[in-house]
């Protein structure tokens, strides 16, 4: 399996030249490409590769909104996505069920209800290939499946909207907006994970993004995880 992160940036105004386009992470397997997530800016300028579906964590514009124009592929979200991007003008439209394993060009995918936005909840993607499990979830402020949807992940690819900035806030009794890198490295101990990336990098990464990388990977060593942030065009590739 290899990863491409086309787009790291979050929803804010200014980005840098490492982080310059919304989220937007292509998943290579068997000669196959599958696309999550499709910020606004990727509007009309999606990467020409052809891609045999593509997935959305959930209907916020950073996430969706490139695809408001239509998609060149099947498109895969769960039911409240769909209820938010009704008027898109897409084709093919798949409804993902929750924690029901399901199977797009050989690789095996589950998603999980996250807490983050009670206007677009969003969900997180436990990927399967090879022999490589990663867990993806751009936008999470807690996970509350949390034991199952970790379970054996190689590798965590969480939300680095804020390090220790708190950006959480609760709204009709549930905790909504974005967890801190600091914790989400906390969740990763926890279930044994043993790498940790960043994405979806909001104002604390833009501006610092060395020393903060310092501080996250120093933290992340006492925890025997090794961490990192994600940048546009960062290409990985796991067994």
């Amino acid at each position: 399996m290899q990863l491409t992160f086309h787009g790291t940036l979050s929803s804010i105004a200014n980005g840098n030249t490492r982080h310059a386009r919304q989220s937007l992470l292509e998943i290579a397997y068997g000669g196959r490409r599958l696309l999550i997530d499709c910020g606004r800016d990727w509007l009309g300028g999606l990467p020409i590769i052809d891609p045999v579906a593509l997935l959305l964590t959930h209907a916020h514009d950073d996430h969706s909104g490139g695809l408001a124009c239509g998609a060149p592929c099947p498109v895969y979200a769960a039911a409240s996505t769909w209820e938010k991007i009704a008027d898109f003008p897409l084709h093919q439209k798949v409804c993902v069920p929750l924690q029901q394993p399901f199977y797009i060009a050989g690789i095996r995918i589950e998603a999980f209800a996250l807490q983050h936005s009670p206007r677009a909840p969003a969900v997180g993607y436990r990927i399967q290939a090879g022999r490589s499990v990663v867990f993806y979830c751009p936008d999470v402020a807690r996970i509350p499946s949390q034991r199952q949807a970790l379970q054996g992940v190689q590798l965590y690819i969480g939300d680095g909207a804020a390090y220790r900035q708190s950006l959480l806030r609760v709204e009709d009794g549930r905790l909504c907006g974005h967890a801190p890198l600091s914790a989400q490295l906390q969740w990763c101990a926890e279930a044994k994970i043993p790498r940790m990336l960043a994405t979806h990098c909001g104002a604390e990464i833009i501006a610092n993004e060395n020393q903060i990388t310092r501080q996250l990977q120093t933290r992340a060593h006492r925890l025997g995880i090794q961490a990192g942030i994600a940048h546009d065009g960062m290409l990985l590739k796991l067994p």
